[in-house]
């Protein structure tokens, strides 16, 4: 769908230095964090609405852009996620995966919203939220977004900007 051109032009950006930034804050975070190097496939994607057997970490913005910067992912590899940054061997539906994953989403969205303003403190990020299960449906108001296919040992994870001027 891609992010609307009025939000683009107010950003004095383009769609694609956009998604380079997300690809880049995305890489970074799940290198820092997890010591782990993501392959971005090269395509972007349409949003996926309807999930099955994975987990989805969301973080809502707030202020002179709104939105939400979500990351998911099979539940298998999220498991193996949260065990690599906890340094621990997890069990589906671990409390702390969780929160780990959430944690992983906190610190893309909080990369990404330097890119939608200087310094990004007119930018607010709610707290992180967690969804998992065997199916279930994800729905927002409809909004712009870049939504980006991962790599990472054949195991694919989606990492999805939606955004609206406030």
């Amino acid at each position: 769908m891609g992010i609307n051109p009025t939000i683009l032009a107010s950003l004095n950006t383009t769609q694609e230095a956009l998604v380079k930034n997300l690809i880049d804050d995305t890489r970074s975070v799940f290198s820092t964090m997890l010591g782990l190097e993501l392959m971005h496939l090269p395509l972007e994607v349409d949003p996926l609405k309807h999930f099955t057997d994975c987990i989805s970490a969301m973080v809502g913005l707030a202020g002179t852009y709104n939105g939400l910067v979500s990351v998911h992912q099979p539940i298998s590899l999220g498991t193996r996620l949260a065990s690599v940054m906890l340094d621990t061997d997890l069990e589906e539906g671990d409390q702390d995966i969780l929160d780990a994953l959430g944690e992983v989403a906190n610190m893309v969205a909080g990369n990404f919203k330097q890119h939608l303003s200087k310094g990004g403190s007119d930018i607010r990020l709610s707290t992180p939220s967690v969804v998992t299960g065997h199916e279930y449906l994800i729905s927002c108001k409809e909004a712009g977004s870049l939504n980006l296919l991962f790599d990472l040992d054949e195991e694919w994870l989606m990492v999805s900007v939606l955004l609206d001027a406030d």
